[in-house]
This record gives structure tokens, sequence and C-alpha cells, in this order.
């Protein structure tokens, strides 16, 4: 949910977008993800073999990925979940305690959306208006008190990392 919000806010910000989930036997207790390309220009291919960022939300993800990310990149680790760290040096680390946040706000459920706004915050790939436009439109069928949370969330992550 993390990418799709990510990737229809990159298109309400009129970006070139591509979003490639990949979901499957992993997702139990296993490395689920997805490769989001948010650009100006043509976007060639939606394989990323070397993203430019990675979020990852548990240590299976950190171990099968955080070697992928080029240097001069980001990785954003769910530290509630995650206490092991990279011993790479060219890359840029960002610590979210996401779970913690978002058991402070009463809901559990509500992690990949702190983890998003802090992402947004450091990444500028999509701004915080159309990241929140993109959860309206994509929450709205569920109800107003779920797209409530869910903006809170979003907004928690990024307040966390200002």
């Amino acid at each position: 949910m993390m990418g799709y919000v990510l990737a229809v806010a990159g298109m309400r910000d009129g970006k070139n977008v591509t979003y490639l989930p990949a979901y499957g036997a992993e997702v139990r207790g296993g490395t689920a993800n997805c490769t989001v390309a948010i650009a100006d220009e043509e976007i060639a291919s939606p394989v990323a073999s070397s993203p430019e960022f990675v979020v990852v939300m548990n240590k299976p993800s950190l171990s099968r990925f955080q070697n992928v990310i080029q240097s001069g990149g980001g990785l954003f680790i769910n530290s509630s979940m995650v206490d092991t760290r990279p011993v790479r040096g060219d890359i840029e680390i960002f610590e979210v305690p996401a779970n913690d946040l978002a058991k402070d706000l009463g809901n559990g459920r509500l992690t990949n959306m702190i983890m998003l706004g802090a992402f947004v915050r450091k990444t500028g790939m999509a701004s915080l208006g159309t990241t929140e436009q993109a959860v309206q439109e994509i929450f709205e069928e569920k109800g107003k008190s779920i797209v409530k949370q869910n903006k809170r969330a979003l907004k928690a992550g990024y307040d966390y990392m200002g």
C-alpha cells in the first residue's frame, strides 16, 4: 500500500510513474516488495536493479535489499522491527520507529503510512499535499475515519523526519 500511495501521489504531482508490486509466497513472513519509479523524464524500465532508495520494514527485507541500493542512495529502516544496520558507508540511513509511532497513534496498522510520510519528507519524491490527496482518493471508500487516521499517520512520519 505504501508503494501504491506513493505512485498515485507522484502521478498527481505530474510526474512519470511506474509501479511494480511483487507479491506471492514470500508475503508470508518474507520480503514482499514493490518498485516505484518517479521521474520528470520518460521511464525506460520499471525494473530497478540499483534503486536510489530502499524502505525496509523488517529484518528479512534488510538482508535481502540492503546491497542493491546505489552508492549515495538512502535506506529507510523501520527501527521498531530492525535492530541491525548495514555496514555500508556509502549510503545514508534513516531510522524511523514506525511501529512505535503507530502504537502512539493507537493503531498498529498505520505503520506503513508513517514510513511513507518520513520517506516523502526526506526524498521529496512527492509532495505531502499530493500524498495526502492520494490517501484520500485510495481510502475514501473505507470511510472518513480511515482516511483521517491514514492522513494523521502520514503527517506523523513527515513530522518525525523534520
